[in-house]
């Protein structure tokens, strides 16, 4: 059964190349532009993950996360932080949030996939 993936992305190029492989790896895709958008589509549409980006504009995606993580409606939904923030701290603090994983831009389609079929 195909899974639902929701990609927070604010760069259209990124989100672009998330969602074909994603949906060519047989996934189910929505989107959003932001943290805001992220967090109201969650709640909307319940997606089985999520990949969230950082660095956004209006919420980022650690404050996204934390919303997330926060409420009874969303808080069992696995996100996956796909970041150019490569700092341990970084790391930390997604984990601390509450994601189950961290994908470091720029990242081959195989890692980023193992990634996604690791939160099933």
């Amino acid at each position: 059964m195909a899974r639902n993936i929701l990609i927070v992305e604010d760069n259209p190029v990124d989100r672009q190349r998330l969602e074909k492989l994603l949906s060519e790896a047989g996934y189910m895709v929505a989107t959003a532009a932001d943290g805001v958008q992220a967090v109201a589509s969650a709640k909307r549409s319940r997606p089985d993950a999520i990949l969230m980006d950082i660095n956004m504009p209006e919420m980022d995606g650690f404050a996204a996360t934390r919303a997330l993580q926060g409420d009874a409606q969303t808080k069992d939904i696995p996100v996956l932080l796909v970041s150019a923030k490569n700092q341990k701290a970084d790391k930390a603090w997604g984990q601390m949030l509450g994601a189950k994983g961290y994908v470091t831009k720029p990242f081959s389609d195989e890692q980023l996939l193992s990634q996604v079929r690791a939160l099933h």
